[in-house]
């Protein structure tokens, strides 16, 4: 009986290091994906109308240690070059790890935020650092230049 449940438990295992490799690697390559186009947008926005980027800084955004101007620079810069890396898979832990800093510093920045009146946008930052916590724990995965990069060295 015993020698039963483990020729199952092989059989049923047998593949389990290829799936947690590619699946692993698919579901980090989806994650990468999918926050990086939330933040590139977020930069398209503010390129797109900086004047109201720029006013936003000033007037609603509190942005600490930083001047209104030098963050949303910082930020806009950060919101469009830090996806790109994650979409190709290169410095992609530090990318989300930098990104994961941009998120915080956004709902830090942002009373309405904070005071839980956009319930909905204090979600969207939640479930945004998670996943760029767990791409900074467990990488980008084998579909991404790091790996290739890995491969070559």
């Amino acid at each position: 009986m015993m020698k039963t449940i483990l020729g199952l438990h092989q059989q049923l295992s047998r593949y389990d290091a290829a799936l947690t490799a590619w699946g692993g690697s698919l579901m980090s390559l989806a994650l990468r994906c999918y926050v990086g186009w939330q933040f590139f947008k977020a930069g398209m926005v503010k390129v797109g109308d900086w004047g109201a980027t720029l006013s936003l800084f000033r007037d609603e955004y509190m942005v600490p240690l930083l001047p209104p101007e030098l963050a949303a620079y910082a930020g806009a810069a950060g919101e469009l070059v830090l996806p790109v890396l994650l979409f190709v898979g290169l410095a992609s832990r530090p990318a989300a790890l930098a990104l994961f800093l941009v998120n915080a510093m956004a709902v830090i920045s942002y009373p309405q935020l904070l005071s839980f009146e956009c319930p909905a946008a204090i979600n969207d930052h939640f479930y945004w650092g998670a996943m760029l916590l767990v791409l900074v724990a467990f990488g980008p995965g084998k579909v991404s230049l790091d790996a290739w990069l890995a491969r070559r060295a």
